[in-house]
């Protein structure tokens, strides 16, 4: 009798840590397809600026549309295949760093030595390391290179030729500096420097009023991004301003003012007249105010684009997303190239003020 007492515990025994192990393998399952449907968005900007309707031919603005979809819908696949928050970033800025549509890689604009700067800056949320370059000549893809100084050195930001030097030594190829030249962006730096001898012919200051020259600041690229483990990542790219002397850098490169992630809050891109966005550290300061003052990424977006930077004397613009995958495109010009794409795959592509 005890013996098939015995056997008939064990039975029981074995039946209850079967039910336990399938409890747990439910439980893990449950786990991973939360974690997978987990909120993920992306979103750009192609800098801001006086971009009218009534300046833009229909064939223009179908070019740009068509290739703010392209480099979004890039960085969307990435994240809704489950890779990270950085990569998608970078692959799509390369997509906008490619195109002679924006100032940024191929299409960056000329200094008043006629040469071409490139600056470009990354951070990732969930470590808040960060990488920059500022001022190579020779890098098809400042973005890459800025991601190469995150991860494989001890520094957060490189220039000039030293950064170029440790590009080879990351395997990088030099680019030769033809590879930078478009007809349109040589055509206006004459403009601008004609004007300026103009005005200093004639004892004048040289006007920034100048529509042309005004938004000869204009134009950087950038993306910020947050993947299904709900890392956040940021991104810029530019080749800075038209006519740009001594070798001046703008915010694209600068952590907090440029660009700025953090799991805790937001993923930040600025774009803008640089100078006032250094002074301001705009993309930081918007993640400061939803980490100190509660504020919503919109509330704090809205908070320093219409009021602290114009304050200052400046404008532009900013992208963001939160580490919930809501989303700010924000600036205070007549007009930004920015998209947007959420975890449904919804797709936003605006041009100007209203639309």
């Amino acid at each position: 009798m005890r013996k098939y007492l015995a056997l008939f515990f064990v039975f029981v025994l074995i039946i209850a840590c079967n039910e336990q192990k399938n409890e747990a393998l439910n439980g893990s399952e449950s786990e991973k397809t939360e974690a997978e449907d987990h909120g993920f968005g992306i979103v750009i900007h192609g800098g801001a600026g006086t971009i009218l309707k009534e300046n833009m031919t229909d064939s223009l603005e179908a070019a740009y549309r068509s290739k703010l979809k392209e480099a979004i819908t890039v960085g969307h696949e990435i994240l809704k295949n489950g890779g990270n928050a950085m990569e998608a970033v970078t692959k799509t800025i390369n997509i906008l760093e490619d195109s002679p549509l924006f100032n940024a890689g191929k299409g960056a604009v000329f200094t008043h030595e006629e040469t071409n700067e490139l600056d470009a800056s990354v951070m990732d949320g969930a470590t808040l390391n960060a990488g920059a370059v500022a001022g190579v000549t020779h890098i098809k893809n400042p973005i890459d290179l800025a991601v190469a100084v995150m991860d494989n050195s001890d520094h957060v930001m490189l220039s000039g030729k030293g950064a170029e030097v440790f590009a080879q030594t990351q395997g990088f190829e030099l680019t030769a500096p033809s590879y930078f030249y478009t007809e349109k962006r040589f055509r206006s730096l004459q403009y601008i420097k004609d004007k300026e001898k103009a005005q200093l012919d004639h004892d004048q200051k040289v006007s920034f009023e100048d529509p042309f020259i005004k938004d000869s600041k204009f134009g950087t690229v950038g993306c910020a991004a947050l993947d299904k483990n709900g890392n956040l990542a940021a991104g810029t790219s530019t080749g800075g301003m038209t006519n740009k002397r001594w070798n001046r850098i703008g915010d694209a490169p600068i952590i907090g003012a440029g660009t700025y992630a953090n799991n805790a809050t937001c993923a930040v891109s600025s774009t803008g007249w640089g100078e006032y966005f250094i002074r301001a550290m705009v993309a930081y300061d918007i993640s400061a105010l939803m980490e100190y003052k509660g504020l919503s990424l919109q509330e704090a977006a809205s908070e320093v684009i219409q009021k602290k930077v114009p304050a200052l004397g400046g404008d532009g613009g900013i992208v963001a997303i939160d580490n919930k995958g809501n989303v700010a495109m924000e600036f205070n010009t007549a007009g930004m190239y920015r998209a947007h794409m959420n975890a449904a795959g919804e797709l936003v592509i605006g041009i100007y003020k209203n639309h």
